[in-house]
């Protein structure tokens, strides 16, 4: 198949593609929209919820089927199939200047963790928190503007992570017990005209697929660094990318019209496109 518009909707800051048994759950951000659709064929979006509150991504809870825990406003709420909220969890309450949840995952043991930055996008305002249950959030990466991501490989003991306005990747080493984290290196530094990293996920065969915020386009990146791949989009501001649908190497790409005027016809669209490596259904999120 080749890259296609999945759904007629436009939204306004498309994020946060997961694939959730059979499905592929989005948010639609700073609209506080939780979206879903199926991995078939091209349908209109399902909006599962709508939040007063930003929604930055959502996990499948452990063993509870239909529930999320949810990066929502400036924290993290459990959010269960009848659409009732608990918060769980403050993160910006020290914060001298508004904030907000951006993206979010689980990573392979259950640990949900939730970006953190503020609406000015102050320099280094921003945070990478972890999620552990039972236990305080911890902030786990601090110094960050916007921070995008993170994304984990198979075993969850490698994690990338983007600061989206400096153009840059890290990599750091995680502790598969613990989740601390160690051995932070340079991956990528983008080139102005690039774009900027934005929303991301590593394949099965351990390559980190990326999208380039102002770059229309996806990238594919080897774990030594190299580009794989590029895929080009005819929208200027892709968001985020999932691997799901058919034997989960189907590549979802979400993208945004916010800040564009006008925007095109293609911006804010849901985008779909089949590849050869597969991918790995969302990871659940531990509430015990």
């Amino acid at each position: 198949m080749e890259l296609i518009p999945w759904s007629e909707d436009r939204l306004e800051l498309g994020e946060g593609a997961r694939w959730v048994g059979d499905r592929l759950v989005l948010v639609d951000l700073l609209a506080g929209r939780l979206l879903e659709t199926t991995g078939d064929a091209p349908e209109p979006l399902r909006e599962l919820r709508r939040l007063d509150v930003p929604l930055g991504a959502v996990a499948p809870v452990s063993g509870r089927p239909g529930d999320f825990l949810a990066a929502a406003g400036a924290g993290v709420e459990l959010h269960d199939g009848d659409g009732r909220r608990t918060p769980v969890a403050d993160l910006a309450s020290d914060s001298p200047e508004p904030a907000r949840v951006n993206d979010a995952v689980a990573d392979p043991h259950g640990r949900f963790w939730v970006g953190i930055m503020t609406y000015a996008a102050v320099p280094g305002a921003g945070a990478l928190f972890r999620i552990a249950p039972g236990a305080a959030p911890v902030p786990a990466v601090t110094g960050l503007t916007i921070p995008n991501g993170p994304a984990f490989d198979a075993d969850g003991t490698t994690m990338y992570l983007a600061d989206t306005p400096l153009g840059q990747v890290d990599r750091f080493i995680v502790d598969p017990n613990t989740g601390e984290l160690s051995g932070r290196e340079p991956f990528l530094r983008l080139a102005p005209g690039e774009g900027k990293p934005d929303g991301m996920t590593v394949d099965a065969a351990g390559h980190l697929w990326m999208a380039l915020w102002g770059g229309s386009a996806v990238r594919r990146y080897r774990p030594d660094g190299v580009l794989d791949r590029e895929v080009r989009l005819p929208a200027a501001q892709p968001t985020s990318v999932c691997l799901g649908g058919p034997g989960l190497r189907r590549l979802f790409i979400t993208t945004a019209s916010y800040g564009l005027a006008p925007p095109g016809p293609l911006d804010g669209a849901l985008f779909a496109l089949d590849v050869e490596e597969a991918g790995f259904c969302a990871r659940c999120a531990a509430t015990r």
